[in-house]
């Protein structure tokens, strides 16, 4: 079995963090979303693994590299414009080379790995084949998709269930759901999947929709099998859910300090605080990450913060944020609920007269009490 990972988005919902680097590269307690996916595959077992790209691909590459890291081999697939899923489907044919593959969407978290989701698949395809095996017995399933149980799956692709388990129909927003039950964005299919993106037509907004494609499957009598998540899953792509991302990854990391804590310094709850980083005279209080070679001066760091390599908090307060590298607080009376980007500068300045003084890139956005 192969994977496929889409990563040519343009990320603008995290604009401006995504003028300047993939919206997959963003970090999520440090480590970036993109690297997420790639470990889950790698842990089920996959290590082929085809990554789409679009024009942040270079960063892509820079970051990933050849998948060695990973204990997997990564092949990158350019995609010239973002044509839709099942698009990303089409152009990976040769690399997929008619094996199995899961398809994961780059910017998505799940807190359920991929294990139990490929062994689902497989397993079904084995009682397909020996109904001794307690399964009624039926055709084996072409396709498997993730769904998740939503409030409100009006704003969601729902899955219409039959009596078996088996997907009877994919529909887009209804108005009326057949269920509750919204797609979550990983995907396994066998071969039969070409067939599918092949025959289907662009949607009104000009894309090969990944839904078609799957409903197509449905109505040439294929089994599309499903799987119900278990855990959270977020969609990273704007800033409120990528800092609850943030939160909830936080939670369940394991305290370490392999940096310095100076004797006035109080270190609360799980920290991780990595190699290189200094804190002097200064409260944090985990669950939070302090990256390495960031100093954290006569500050304080509160719960759920990601604090990324070579950063500077300098008399500064701060919590629920996520600061990427090489940027500096200092002299900010309470920052929350923000996300900072690479090589930022955020000052108080006591000159008079006083005033606000910004400069900030396209699609900023600004909240000043």
């Amino acid at each position: 079995m192969k994977g496929l990972i889409l990563s040519g988005g343009t990320g603008s919902r995290l604009r401006p963090i995504t003028h300047t680097s993939a919206k997959q590269l963003v970090p999520i307690a440090n480590k970036p979303i993109l690297f997420y996916g790639i470990e889950d595959m790698a842990e089920a077992g996959i290590v082929e693994i085809g990554i789409i790209i679009g024009e942040t691909g270079d960063d892509i590459r820079a970051a990933v590299g050849d998948g060695s890291d990973f204990g997997v081999a990564v092949t990158y697939i350019p995609q010239d414009a973002p044509l839709g899923l099942a698009h990303c489907v089409k152009i990976a044919e040769d690399f997929l080379g008619g094996d199995d593959f899961v398809m994961y969407l780059g910017d998505n978290m799940l807190e359920q790995g991929l294990v139990e989701f490929v062994e689902g698949f497989e397993a079904s395809r084995q009682a397909s084949n020996a109904p001794e095996l307690g399964e009624e017995h039926q055709a084996s399933a072409v396709a498997q998709i993730l769904l998740a149980e939503v409030d409100d799956p009006r704003s969601f692709g729902v899955a219409d269930i039959d009596e078996n388990g088996a997907v009877r129909q994919l529909v887009e927003k209804p108005e009326n759901p057949p269920s509750n039950l919204a797609l979550v964005g990983v995907y396994l299919f066998d071969r039969t999947i070409i067939d599918a993106v092949n025959a289907i037509e662009p949607s009104e907004r000009g894309e090969l929709e990944i839904t078609d494609a799957i409903q197509w499957l449905v109505d040439q009598g294929h089994h599309v099998r499903h799987e119900v998540l278990q855990g959270w899953w977020i969609d990273t792509g704007k800033k409120d859910p990528l800092l609850e991302c943030n939160r909830l990854v936080l939670d369940s990391v394991e305290p370490s300090n392999l940096g310095s804590v100076d004797e006035k310094s109080n270190v609360e709850g799980r920290v991780i605080i990595e190699a290189g980083a200094e804190i002097k005279n200064s409260t944090v209080r985990g669950p939070a990450v302090i990256g390495a070679g960031t100093r954290i001066i006569d500050s304080y760091v509160g719960p759920y913060s990601s604090i990324s390599d070579n950063c500077e908090i300098i008399s500064s307060e701060l919590d629920h944020s996520v600061i990427l590298s090489n940027s500096r607080l200092a002299n900010i009376e309470r920052l929350t609920d923000s996300l900072i980007g690479r090589h930022v500068d955020v000052s108080h300045n006591d000159a008079l007269p006083r005033a606000t003084r910004l400069m900030l890139g396209d699609h900023s956005r600004v909240e000043i009490p």
